[in-house]
């Protein structure tokens, strides 16, 4: 697989498109973090780090994220679009003085920086710059 995270974000896209109460994708530290900051900006309600099941006898099982996804009281999405914004082909970075607000403040943006991965207000916050992996809103 090229772009793991463009992986995780199609699969995000495409459950909550077809309104999954859950999602399941390989897990990678890169991926558990923003698992976790969507799980903390409130867009899932939770996810587990869960072993797979394994492909062939003998061999090792692999890691899961389990994502649980969430949505309104009527059904309506909370994630209503992801956006891939850097990828292996064109890499977008942005320093602390271009960090730019997702649809006003309402979204939010998730860049991989030297103090780890954090959203943008906190990249802006904490007055680092870094690599823009993806837009949630």
């Amino acid at each position: 697989m090229t772009d793991p995270i463009s992986d995780m974000i199609t699969r995000i896209r495409n459950a909550v498109t077809a309104k999954h109460t859950r999602v399941d994708m390989p897990a990678s530290k890169l991926k558990a973090e923003i698992a976790r900051i969507l799980q903390d900006e409130g867009y899932i309600q939770g996810f587990r780090i869960v072993e797979g099941a394994a492909e062939r006898e003998g061999r090792q099982t692999r890691q899961l994220i389990r994502m649980f996804l969430k949505y309104g009281p009527h059904g309506e999405k909370v994630i209503t679009g992801v956006e891939r914004i850097s990828r292996p082909g064109r890499r977008v970075y942005s320093g602390v003085d271009d960090v730019t607000p997702v649809l006003g403040g309402l979204g939010t943006s998730i860049l991989t920086t030297s103090r780890g991965v954090m959203t943008g207000r906190a990249a802006k916050k904490a007055g680092v710059g870094g690599e823009v992996l993806c837009n949630v809103w």
